[in-house]
């Protein structure tokens, strides 16, 4: 590779789930930071520019800066381009409160003052668009597709054996790739791995995905609700906890996992529950994401957990010893990764430090019957109210960043309330 051809993109992850960076060139590469403007943390979706709180649009815009550590730069997907991703200080040089990445690194210190690991896996789904001949959106042909689909008839253009090679290429753990229930919808899953280069796995590989599939001429979408008739899109996210001698703290001997989990996974079972409606305006922050969280649509929307059940939010896998995981199920993509990780992490922590009372297993089919009584909020911006009312939930996850989030989201109730079906995914389409 030629080095005056070498670039370094240099990426973060705002609040509203953008990927923003800078290509910076060779004579760079080692400078180990760049600086931005702070009030990026007030532009919207269709670039309005906002006195959020934390922006400092109305203090002269200063700049903040994004550093990096040499060790993490790694190959991208672009010719002669690597990549990494900083994290954001203030004008000052101090931690910046706005970064989801620092809010994700402090849960795992949190964690980490209970001599436990969190191990982090995350299963994205998302839809396939492409344009018509008057340039309209419409979803991608699959005229055979089904779910657990492969081949040719789930993927024409085999733009997803695309993503694969290069995912691969770039050392992501792709552990599986499949079409999901609505056609044209797709699943991709990584390995699990400690939270902060699992999350930094799923940022790169989901930003890899949408620009390959661009070159196919195919819009990747990972709204949660992109067609009004279709199925929903996740997140799902699955902790383990690490001892330190390398065990998995989760970990169970025998008997019934949905009544015999051990007591870790009963106090973060605990949070999950309590701090159920304040985690919604974290892990699903679009008007879009209230579309996808209804009753029976296997979302996240109930108060719940059990077994084996896909229709309950946090869900115990069966897997024993160090497969042993729990899964919160009511996540999706327009969530920045960082922060969602984060405050499940944190809902768990808070969980197991304060022993909450557990509910009983679901034990409905969560279609025709369910034992839970208690969903999340009906819209955007109720669930922003619910947040607001966990104190303990947003001074966990950090104030700054929840009260500049809210801010932004209200704003965003506001400009997306009169839009339904497809003008709704439009304002979104192009950025999740």
């Amino acid at each position: 590779m030629s080095l005056a051809k070498r670039r370094l993109r240099l990426l973060f992850c705002d609040n509203l789930s953008i990927a923003r960076g800078k290509y910076l060139p060779n004579f760079q590469l080692e400078s180990g930071s760049s600086r931005f403007c702070r009030s990026t943390f007030g532009v919207h979706y269709d670039k309005e520019l906002l006195n959020a709180p934390g922006a400092m649009m109305m203090e002269g815009l200063p700049d903040m800066e994004a550093r990096y550590f040499q060790e993490e730069i790694r190959p991208g997907w672009e010719p002669n381009m690597s990549v990494v991703i900083g994290d954001l200080y203030d004008h000052l040089g101090y931690p910046l409160e706005l970064c989801g990445r620092r809010a994700l690194k402090r849960a795992v210190s949190d964690w980490g003052a209970l001599d436990l690991t969190p191990i982090v896996g995350i299963e994205l789904e998302c839809f396939a668009f492409t344009h018509d001949e008057y340039g309209r959106i419409i979803p991608y042909a699959t005229p055979g597709a089904v779910v657990y689909g492969t081949g040719a008839f789930t993927d024409p253009l085999r733009f997803t054996e695309a993503i694969w090679e290069k995912a691969c290429e770039l050392g992501f753990r792709l552990e599986m790739m499949t079409a999901e229930y609505d056609a044209p919808q797709f699943e991709f899953t990584l390995g699990c791995d400690t939270a902060v280069k699992a999350v930094d796995d799923i940022f790169l590989f989901r930003l890899m995905a949408r620009e390959l599939a661009l070159e196919y001429g195919v819009l990747l979408s990972f709204l949660p609700k992109p067609l009004a008739t279709g199925g929903g899109s996740g997140m799902h996210i699955n902790l383990s906890f690490r001892t330190a001698d390398g065990q998995n703290a989760l970990a169970l001997e025998d008997g019934n996992i949905t009544e015999e989990v051990n007591e870790l996974a009963r106090g973060c079972l605990s949070g999950f529950m309590h701090h159920h409606r304040g985690l919604a305006g974290l892990l699903a922050p679009t008007a879009n994401s209230y579309g996808r969280l209804q009753p029976a649509s296997l979302s996240g929307y109930w108060q719940n957990w059990g077994g084996d059940h896909r229709g309950v939010t946090a869900r115990v896998s069966t897997e024993r010893g160090n497969k042993a995981r729990l899964e919160h199920r009511m996540a999706d993509c327009s969530a920045n990764p960082y922060v969602a990780v984060a405050a499940v992490l944190q809902a768990a922590r808070l969980g197991v430090a304060n022993g909450y009372p557990l509910q009983p297993a679901e034990t409905g089919d969560c279609f025709d019957q369910v034992d839970a009584r208690i969903g999340v909020a009906p819209n955007l911006n109720k669930a922003m109210a619910d947040l607001e009312k966990d104190r303990a939930l947003t001074e966990a996850v950090g104030q700054m960043l929840v009260d500049n989030l809210v801010f932004m989201k209200r704003k965003e109730h506001r400009k997306t309330r009169d839009l339904e079906g497809e003008e709704l995914r439009d304002f979104y389409i192009h950025f999740i």
